[in-house]
């Protein structure tokens, strides 16, 4: 018959044991998901420097803008914001038509100009640090350890795992198979950057087959792609010309956001010949000379994010 003295011994050993298993799980999801392990720093020409005596305009001299467009002589940005339904049902969204030309391309950037997991930064404030005029952000690669990511011509994963879109120099963007698709066959085919997300939503003009069903990450911490939720995608007109897309959501009577499906045939009308979905929720941000133009999460607050897209003056 066990004594008082074993009893509580026991129960102090069972009471450590149960401890150590929580503080072992709780590291393992702050490894995961938390603590930031950068892997490559990069030097990027674009960034401004911070111990700089004042930082770049990144308005050309020449160029005409406002805000909510912007020309100059290699670079053409027309933001639009749509509203659709009322009340509850009603969805807010926002439209950026990017022309480019000459030596002006789409570009991407990591968040504190470094590779790695959970890396991460606002929108707002990589966009400055690249003198973006415009950006959106990315896929948010450092989420997953998967993944092919080649960004400005540097392959910094390889890791095969699902569609993925490439972006390439001649100003065309174009889905693939990441598994069926070497990283070495898409440099040579002349790829500059790749996005690892999805679904596509339009390929060769065609809207993507059942979209309501498609499924992207199951990761601890995401919610579901399908229903109506804020996105972030961009789609290609013709070479060089470009949209993106951010809408709004989980704001009831501004936006509460929009399916795949809808979000597709947004693309679609607005004529993209090929589309694709990029990380959304509280990541969907679009950035314009200076500001955020939508209202992330709902509550006008960003959320941090390893990566963006965006346009400046070279």
């Amino acid at each position: 018959m066990d004594t008082p003295r074993k009893s509580r011994r026991k129960l102090y050993f069972a009471i450590t044991a149960i401890v150590v298993v929580i503080g072992i799980l709780l590291y393992a999801l702050a490894d995961r998901y938390l603590i930031e392990k950068v892997e490559i720093v990069v030097r990027n020409p674009q960034t401004v420097k911070a111990d700089s005596v004042e930082a770049a305009d990144p308005v050309a001299e020449q160029a005409e803008y406002d805000e909510w467009n912007y020309k100059s002589d290699e670079i053409s940005i027309s933001i639009d914001q749509v509203q659709t339904g009322t009340g509850a049902d009603m969805i807010t969204y926002f439209v950026a038509d990017v022309r480019l030309s000459g030596e002006a391309t789409l570009s991407s950037a990591f968040a504190k100009n470094s590779f790695g997991r959970n890396v991460i930064d606002y929108s707002s404030s990589i966009a400055q640090d690249n003198n973006a005029l415009f950006a959106i952000n990315g896929d948010y690669y450092g989420f997953r350890d998967d993944g092919v990511i080649i960004r400005n011509g540097t392959v910094y994963r390889d890791e095969p795992a699902r569609i993925g879109l490439g972006l390439f120099e001649d100003g065309t963007i174009g889905s693939y198979d990441e598994t069926e698709v070497s990283s070495s066959s898409l440099l040579a085919d002349g790829v500059v950057n790749t996005l690892s997300f999805g679904p596509v939503l339009i390929q060769d003009g065609m809207i993507a087959d059942d979209l309501s069903s498609v499924k992207i990450d199951t990761n601890f911490g995401n919610r579901s792609i399908q229903g109506a939720n804020p996105r972030t995608g961009i789609g290609m007109i013709a070479p060089n010309h470009y949209v993106f897309v951010v809408v709004d959501g989980r704001k009831t009577s501004y936006s509460k956001g929009m399916t795949l499906d809808q979000f597709a045939q947004v693309f679609a009308d607005l004529g993209a010949t090929e589309a694709y979905n990029l990380d959304g929720g509280g990541s969907s941000t679009m950035y314009f000379m200076g500001r955020v133009v939508n209202n992330p999460q709902g509550k006008n607050k960003e959320r941090g994010v390893s990566d963006i897209l965006y346009i400046a003056e070279r």
